[in-house]
């Protein structure tokens, strides 16, 4: 690979902050955002898995989202792969309320590892092309895009800048709807961009420091599903 690749935004009706990440394989905020005619145009897009990062308790139907068919979901295989265990004794004094912060990734993928390479398992499995999402679509689904962009052999300038696309997409998302919490509301522009600043400096320490190919393979990962992963990459 040429250490690049377009961060194209992706056009699904409903999705939010959907942007492909390298080859067949896409991320986005929650699933329960897109509709029907969304759905559809995934399906007709080749898109045969959705996998969802979320944790068990955020898996749920809001009274704002739109009404999708049984039948026109079912031709999307929708896997729960969730990154994390928020019970887990350490979950609060590492991330707060949720990881929220790229200088959390490093202990964020330490923890979790497990989880996290199950994520690459069931995208080595998956039919089809590849939706990964989390609730937002910046933090959970960012540690696996920034993984997988480094697997596809993409410079570290446009996996930031595949960060700060997700990053002004949800802050977008706030402006216009909300933000859903208080310690993460929508943010000027002015506001934004410092905000920035700080956290790309967390994004380009967890890329110094990480080894996918090693942390695969510590955590059964094989060859064969490396392959599988990289060609959905290509």
């Amino acid at each position: 690979m040429d250490g690049t690749a377009p961060q194209l935004g992706v056009h699904w009706d409903g999705a939010v902050n959907a942007w492909r990440i390298a080859g067949d394989v896409y991320r986005m905020g929650r699933h329960e955002w897109v509709t029907e005619v969304g759905w559809r145009q995934m399906y007709d897009d080749g898109v045969r898995t959705v996998i969802d990062l979320r944790a068990s308790g955020e898996r749920r139907q809001r009274d704002t989202d739109p009404e999708v068919p049984d039948d026109v979901k079912a031709r999307i295989d929708v896997v729960h792969c969730p990154t994390e265990d928020p019970g887990h004794s350490h979950f609060g004094e590492l991330f707060g309320p949720y990881l929220k912060d790229p200088a959390q990734y490093g202990d964020y993928v330490r923890l979790f590892a497990g989880k996290i390479a199950a994520v690459f398992k069931a995208i080595a499995a998956a039919p089809g092309k590849v939706v990964i999402h989390c609730s937002a679509g910046r933090d959970r689904s960012g540690v696996i895009a920034l993984m997988l962009q480094r697997l596809a052999g993409i410079g570290d300038d446009e996996i930031l800048r595949g960060y700060e696309l997700a990053a002004r997409g949800i802050n977008e998302r706030h402006r216009t709807h909300g933000a859903p919490h208080a310690h993460d509301p929508y943010l000027s522009d002015e506001e934004f961009e410092a905000w920035l600043e700080h956290k790309r400096a967390g994004v380009r320490t967890f890329l110094g420091s990480l080894d996918i190919e090693s942390f695969l393979a510590r955590n059964g990962v094989t060859d064969a599903e490396v392959a599988a992963i990289r060609a959905k990459l290509r």
